[in-house]
């Protein structure tokens, strides 16, 4: 029986695939949102074009008759829109965005990394094997969430399993409001498939970790090989590196699909709200507990701990919700001290250049 999931799918829009349907900023990406920022003499004093690779040295950005790589100086990532400045290419203006995914960068520095901008649908990817792991996903299903993205999950190397229904199934326990499907990628599925997803106009971006498969799903889609692959390690089934960038590529159709590197870490920062969703059962039966601030520890008269007891919801999940929170919370905070800190040194060194003038 074929599985009915129309309610997961985006808006129908123009069903025209064909190359010659779709041309310029189309073929980019461009949609009414975007345009009706913009004035007509915008159009060539400063001509829209999209960002499809972040370098050390420079944005490389595509657009009509645009091909060509920026000096650093717009804060933009993969995926967003600027208003080309000719004259003054650090000076363009990022366009408002429809969607943005971003994180706490890795390591012990203080602050937000843009990872894409401008997504409609997150392919979540992850394999049948050791990879699996719910507690990851729904950190890439929060982040999806906050940024009002539609996120799918995707169970690669299902050919390589005994029982991939049940690493779909447990996928499916994630939410109510995420579609999760296996998929050969070295087949013709991912065309099949992810078809109803990759309409003109959208852009839908890979996520998941290394080696699980974003590689050859771009490459499915695309029906070539242009972007490296390997294999995954024996031993232990893990991935091996092998996007070391993100970077958007184009279907004739005009969908535009970003692929990225496996992220090793994803700590959550602003990410309040996309974690409710994910848990948005445990956020409703807060509202029941007896005391607003409850920790829902020992605490009498809590609401999730009573149905954890009777076993409406599991104790593994009522644990990674509240580290999560936790983690957010952390991570929000020190990402506003770090600000606050950068604007009193910003605020002494301006001290010192007028001091030092007179």
């Amino acid at each position: 029986m074929t599985r009915d999931y129309s309610h997961f799918l985006p808006p129908a829009g123009d069903g025209d695939t064909t190359p010659s349907a779709r041309s310029g900023l189309a073929a980019l990406g461009w949609q009414p949102f975007f345009a009706q920022q913009i004035g007509i003499e915008d159009l060539t004093k400063t001509p829209p074009v999209r960002v499809v690779e972040v370098h050390r040295n420079g944005l490389h950005i595509l657009g009509d008759g645009v091909d060509q790589l920026v000096p650093p100086g717009p804060a933009a990532t993969v995926g967003d829109w600027l208003l080309l400045d000719k004259d003054q290419p650090t000076e363009s203006a990022v366009l408002h965005r429809k969607s943005l995914f971003k994180r706490r960068a890795p390591g012990t520095d203080r602050r937000l990394q843009l990872i894409a901008a401008n997504v409609d649908t997150a392919f979540i990817v992850t394999s049948c094997n050791q990879d699996f792991n719910l507690a990851r996903l729904e950190r890439y299903v929060a982040l999806a969430f906050e940024a009002e993205v539609t996120p799918v999950i995707i169970l690669t190397k299902s050919d390589l399993c005994d029982d991939p229904s049940s690493f779909e199934q447990a996928a499916s326990t994630l939410s109510e409001r995420v579609l999760a499907l296996s998929i050969n990628a070295l087949g013709p599925e991912p065309r099949t498939k992810l078809r109803e997803w990759c309409k003109p106009g959208q852009t839908i971006a890979f996520l998941g970790s290394s080696g699980v498969g974003k590689s050859t799903l771009v490459n499915a889609l695309m029906q070539d090989q242009r972007v490296e692959t390997a294999p995954i390690r024996q031993e232990d089934g893990r991935g091996r590196h092998t996007t070391t960038r993100r970077q958007l590529y184009f279907l004739p159709n005009g969908c535009a699909i970003l692929d990225t590197p496996g992220m090793r870490e994803i700590q959550l920062a602003d990410v309040q709200k996309g974690i409710a969703d994910v848990f948005d059962d445990l956020a409703a039966l807060a509202e029941n507990c007896r005391f607003n601030d409850c920790m829902h520890q020992t605490e009498p008269g809590c609401a999730i701990q009573l149905a954890v007891k009777n076993g409406d919801i599991p104790q593994d999940r009522l644990r990674r919700w509240t580290k999560l929170v936790a983690e957010e919370r952390f991570n929000a905070t020190s990402l506003v001290r770090r600000k606050s800190e950068g604007k009193a040194l910003r605020k002494t060194i301006r001290a010192l250049q007028k001091r030092n003038q007179k």
